[in-house]
């Protein structure tokens, strides 16, 4: 499952928002808090946990890491691994394109899948209008 969303503001601002996710919750309600596990920074093999409205806390852990456009991390839980991956893509001058995914994997993934399909896309959708409105306010300390 993927959201799309265009940004006015350059591949570098929109990075710099995406790559501080203990800065997310702020702006958007999908998350009640992001804490680093190790080391403070994101890149690879860091490890946060993350913990969000109506769903367990999870520990995720970057599996790639590309500088600038994209990072992707893994959380494991009951059988079930969750991917999601961030990317970040220029759409001309000043602009940029962020796409958000998510899938899970494994013996138990469809009813994970059909239980929390809806709020998986909910919870993007708005971490994706989030990150426009951070992104687009300018740059971040």
């Amino acid at each position: 499952m993927d959201v799309e969303i265009g940004i006015s503001a350059p591949p570098s601002a929109v990075w710099n928002v995406l790559a501080h996710p203990t800065r997310w919750p702020p702006w958007t309600a999908s998350m009640t808090s992001v804490e680093p596990l190790g080391q403070p920074e994101l890149g690879p093999g860091a490890r946060v946990r993350i913990r969000q409205p109506r769903l367990p806390a999870l520990e995720w852990q970057v599996i790639a890491w590309q500088p600038g456009s994209s990072f992707t991390w893994a959380a494991k839980s009951g059988g079930v691994t969750t991917v999601a991956t961030h990317t970040v893509l220029p759409a001309g001058a000043d602009r940029s394109r962020l796409v958000l995914g998510v899938s899970q994997h494994g013996l138990l993934a469809p009813l994970v899948r059909a239980a929390t399909g809806r709020l998986t896309r909910r919870y993007l959708e708005m971490e994706a209008a989030g990150h426009k409105a951070a992104a687009e306010a300018g740059p971040i300390a």
